[in-house]
């Protein structure tokens, strides 16, 4: 009886994949091109990535150019700085969904990382917490959380289980408030 609530992440993905990618008035052609499709969610990128990201997201909240029943997402690597930055670019926003992320595959823990099991949940644990502490300073917006296990096919399936929950029980999402 309710359509499904659709993210479009055509604003990231596509800019990332272009050989040239798209300045900020194609950009801001771009993002009101979906809001004219009717998308709700739209994944705007990763603002602590680029500069250029960065500014994108600035010049959607600053400019009012979002409309209230449009939300934004962007995405953030579970790093105390990137945090930092990510709720930065957002201060303002109506509504936004912050997606954090951090690696959990047994190469990307054992090769790249070095870290245990135990390692890369703490990092994921201290990054949930991080954003309920950034967004506990900007009361105005009214914040979303989701959480991904990167590289989740190269992830033993307990494994993810066990650092998603994790993650839940730092957000604790209310049956009203799922995210």
């Amino acid at each position: 009886t309710k359509a499904p609530v659709w993210c479009s992440v055509d604003m990231r993905d596509g800019n990332q994949s272009l050989e040239i990618p798209m300045n900020l008035p194609e950009e801001l052609k771009f993002f009101q091109f979906l809001v004219d499709t009717g998308l709700k969610e739209l994944e705007i990128g990763f603002p602590a990535a680029s500069d250029t990201e960065f500014e994108f997201a600035r010049c959607l909240i600053d400019n009012n150019l979002i409309p209230d029943d449009v939300t934004v997402q962007v995405l953030t690597q579970s790093r105390p700085h990137i945090i930092h930055k990510t709720f930065e670019a957002l201060k303002g926003a109506k509504k936004a969904i912050v997606h954090l992320y951090n690696s959990t595959s047994t190469l990307q823990r054992d090769v790249v990382f070095g870290n245990t099991m135990e390692q890369t949940t703490e990092l994921a644990v201290s990054g949930a917490k991080l954003l309920l502490e950034e967004a506990a300073k900007i009361p105005e917006t009214e914040f979303f959380f989701e959480y991904s296990p990167e590289n989740y096919t190269g992830t033993e399936m307990d494994y993810a289980v066990e650092i998603c929950n994790a993650v839940i029980d730092v957000i604790q999402p209310k049956k009203k408030k799922k995210k």
